[in-house]
């Protein structure tokens, strides 16, 4: 049984390292430079949703009759408490 443990642990190790240089050699740095763009476009569009969804709640909260708009978005900042 602990041979077989030990020969599971050996394949994996160098399934591991067999994998690593296959992504730095000249055929594998496209498939990284890919992995990166996909990872920036999407953090991009991310951002852009967020901001996207930050206007659309304002615009529905600014069109809004006075007695409904949405005080506790921004409670946080306001400290009355203080004055």
């Amino acid at each position: 049984m602990a041979d077989s443990d030990q020969q599971d642990t050996m394949l994996k190790t160098a399934a591991g390292v067999a994998g690593g240089a296959l992504l730095f050699s000249p055929v594998g740095m496209p498939i990284v430079h890919g992995i990166a763009g996909l990872a920036v476009a999407s953090l991009g569009l991310i951002a852009a949703g967020s901001a996207i969804g930050a206007i659309t709640d304002n615009i529905g909260n600014a069109f809004a009759p006075k007695d409904q708009h949405h005080d506790d978005d921004f409670a946080d900042m306001l400290d009355d408490d203080e004055e």
